[in-house]
């Protein structure tokens, strides 16, 4: 390979878009929880800008490590093995907020959910390339799998955290598909899932009251359905343009969580449609250029790590989205480049930079003079 390396721009470009979007859409969401939370307007925005640096190095150091690396059999189970003790590590960790998400690093907390995402991509890919025969073999080789996977699953619902877990089981099950999976396992377990989901939702109070007030949100306005009456509002006054940069009166202590779980909520009623459109467009983009580095990937398992990287981001911006506009149940997943989230955003920027990588050994391409190829 040559010395300079050919970067996808069309990735760079639409990636920096985003984090600058969601930097100033921050600002302006931010400044009045962060007022009464910590006592000034910026806080919250400062800790996001050093996030989103973090993840700028995080990337740069991925997209600097050949990709092929994590092809390795002791790459994979190390990092397995990692995410499985900071799991474990939780059960036993202090709760905040009610559950055990997080792990405190000095004036940082990690969220161990995050890595394992990456690490299930990881095993994933791996296996579909050393073990695609025994795939077809669901004792030898789909079972094994399930275990892994099955066991990092169960123990991020323990957090609890059921939408990050099921984002996990969904990339995984796209992979599977993607790998050529028969599909009489396909639809194993996916009807293997019904009583898991009926168990976890209409057995738990609080998922019961979200699942409700996503079908009759007009019934308890004030209660169970008080957070999605909210969003809309805040979706629905914003019209085609907005009420204007920072202008948005829903975040003033109406809103719940609007730099986090809500942000898109605060694009829609200060950009208005324009500013939603703005977005969607943005995560279409990255699909688009992350499906085309990763089918043009020099190997099987670029091809399938790319895909399960593309995934991930997007399924999660999907449910995002979804949520804040009464398309899905009400659920906890931050809006990745966009909202408020340190453990995610640097695990993003960290799997964008793995792309990148993959972008670097595209099967056809020229190196040109700076480095960077469209």
């Amino acid at each position: 390979m040559n010395r300079e390396t050919p970067y996808d721009r069309g990735l760079i470009m639409t990636v920096l878009a985003l984090l600058g979007f969601g930097l100033i859409m921050v600002f302006s969401a931010s400044t009045v929880v962060s007022a009464e939370l910590y006592g000034s307007q910026t806080s919250i925005f400062t800790r996001q800008l050093l996030f989103v640096l973090i993840g700028l190095v995080g990337l740069m150091v991925s997209m600097n490590i050949d990709y092929h690396f994590y092809q390795k059999g002791a790459v994979i189970y190390s990092l397995l093995l990692l995410s499985l003790a900071l799991l474990l590590y939780l059960l036993v960790a202090p709760e905040s907020g009610g559950v055990q998400r997080w792990i405190r690093l000095g004036p940082a907390n990690f969220q161990p959910s995050e890595l394992a995402k990456l690490a299930v991509i990881l095993l994933t890919s791996f296996y579909l390339v050393t073990r695609k025969e025994e795939f077809h073999s669901f004792r030898r080789g789909l079972l094994p799998y399930l275990a892994v996977v099955g066991a990092i699953v169960l123990l991020v619902l323990l957090e609890p955290d059921l939408g990050t877990a099921a984002s996990i089981a969904l990339t995984a099950l796209f992979l599977l598909f993607l790998g050529g999976l028969r599909y009489r396992y396909l639809l194993g377990l996916v009807l293997a899932a019904v009583p898991v989901l009926y168990f976890l939702v209409v057995r738990v109070p609080y998922r019961l009251d979200r699942f409700l007030a996503f079908l009759y949100p007009d019934r308890d306005p004030y209660g169970m359905g008080y957070q999605i009456r909210q969003s809309l509002i805040a979706v629905g006054s914003g019209g085609w343009s907005g009420l204007g940069y920072a202008q948005g009166k829903q975040k003033l202590s109406f809103l719940p969580e609007p730099h986090t779980d809500f942000i898109f909520a605060v694009v829609g009623e200060e950009l208005g449609l324009l500013g939603c459109c703005t977005v969607v467009v943005l995560f279409g983009l990255f699909f688009w250029r992350a499906a085309r580095i990763s089918v043009r990937a020099d190997s099987p398992f670029g091809t399938y790590l790319g895909l399960g990287i593309a995934c991930m981001v997007i399924l999660q911006a999907f449910v995002n989205m979804s949520m804040v506009v009464s398309l899905l149940p009400t659920k906890g997943l931050p809006l990745p480049f966009v909202s408020v989230g340190g453990s995610s955003m640097i695990m993003t920027m960290t799997a964008v930079g793995i792309l990148l990588n993959i972008s670097s050994h595209a099967r056809g391409h020229t190196t040109p003079r700076n480095g960077i190829h469209d």
